[in-house]
């Protein structure tokens, strides 16, 4: 039963739910290669789950183009119903049947479908069952299951019927934090293993970074930055991304020259960088400089020989368990770092912040 997956191609998606109104999804466009996995990423009102939709055909786009493997589903003239997109979807609140048991939810698109002999149904479920390790529970009542089982047999009813696109919608967020952990693991190693092309929706940066091939970062409709994991957040290409995927220490610099391989010289926290620039911040202009708190190492005294060390004050040093958070005092901006938990620095006293220049992003001041 089991069918190849389909890529999925979006051209200059747009959205808008008055008319004359605000687009709530703007030019949108990505692909999706066939058995891959990527992650729409974003605040909530960013556009993110209005483009799943989309692609779902729950909402018809005002233009572009979707198109799941050589098949248009959306564009002008064209909008193939739901139940013909060959997809499967889970949602953020399961959307299980309550009076249903735990096999009757998973068998019954498939007798929807009409196209499977009673025989063929029962070998599916339990197929499916087995996989999300709810064989032992087939017959139990959907709704005395735990939330992490109800998420798995969500899973497993959007699988049954072999898609060739798994659409998810914020599906861990109703989730503590332990099982959500487990589960993003789970999903992942089951969409790797049944290589199944994956649309992931969520605002949690950490099921993106951790579950995607790709992440598209979206902002008020548009997507405003898309890469690999480590891309987006070790290089973020705007103050949002730096500011939204993880924490970032943000500070103000200027450029005050370049040189002809890509690097200029920033004025930051009354010291100078040599730092990779884009090729727009000319002399003169007003930039951002983002470096993560873990990148930062803070020293009791100043290292020798050392490029990129300031002198600050620790204001706050809070055990977090596996490392300290710190905040640290320069010249009246205030840095955070990310440091081992078997230091104890005190606060108030002074600390060297070493600051790597490789490690080191440039913004433009937007």
């Amino acid at each position: 039963m089991n069918r190849e997956p389909r890529a999925l191609d979006v051209t200059n998606l747009v959205k808008s739910y008055e008319s004359g109104g605000p687009r709530v999804v703007e030019g949108v466009g990505f692909r999706i290669p066939e058995g891959s996995f990527y992650a729409l990423l974003g605040p909530s009102g960013c556009g993110k789950t209005t483009t799943l939709r989309c692609v779902a055909g729950l909402e018809r786009p005002d233009g572009g183009v979707i198109r799941l493997g050589d098949e248009i589903v959306a564009g002008p003239g064209v909008h193939v119903p739901p139940e013909k997109r060959d997809i499967g979807m889970v949602f953020q609140n399961y959307a299980i049947w309550p009076h249903m048991t735990v096999f009757e939810n998973v068998a019954f698109p498939l007798r929807v479908a009409k196209r499977h002999t009673k025989r063929e149904i029962a070998d599916r479920v339990g197929e499916m069952l087995a996989l999300v390790r709810l064989e032992d529970f087939a017959g139990r009542p959907a709704t005395l299951l735990s939330g992490g089982q109800q998420q798995r047999l969500a899973l497993a009813r959007a699988l049954a019927p072999s898609p060739r696109l798994l659409l998810l919608d914020e599906p861990l967020s109703n989730l503590d934090a332990g099982l959500r952990d487990r589960m993003r693991a789970e999903i992942r190693e089951l969409q790797q293993s049944l290589r199944i092309t994956t649309l992931y929706v969520t605002h949690d940066q950490g099921e993106a970074l951790s579950m995607a091939d790709r992440v598209a970062v979206m902002h008020q409709g548009v997507i405003v930055q898309e890469g690999v994991p480590r891309e987006i957040y070790h290089r973020p290409s705007s103050h949002f991304v730096a500011d939204f995927v993880g924490t970032a220490n943000l500070i103000a610099g200027r450029v005050v020259g370049r040189d002809g391989s890509g690097h200029a010289e920033v004025d930051v926290l009354d010291g100078r960088l040599r730092l990779r620039c884009h090729t727009g911040d000319a002399t003169g202009e007003a930039v951002t400089v983002s470096i993560r708190p873990e990148d930062i190492r803070l020293h009791a005294s100043a290292p020798p020989g050392v490029p990129g060390v300031v002198k600050g004050s620790l204001r706050r040093a809070e055990f977090l368990g596996d490392h300290l958070d710190c905040s640290v005092d320069v010249g009246g901006v205030v840095l955070r770092a990310r440091q081992s938990s078997h230091g104890v620095p005190s606060a108030g006293q002074d600390v060297y912040l070493e600051i790597p220049p490789s490690l080191c992003g440039v913004l433009t001041a937007v």
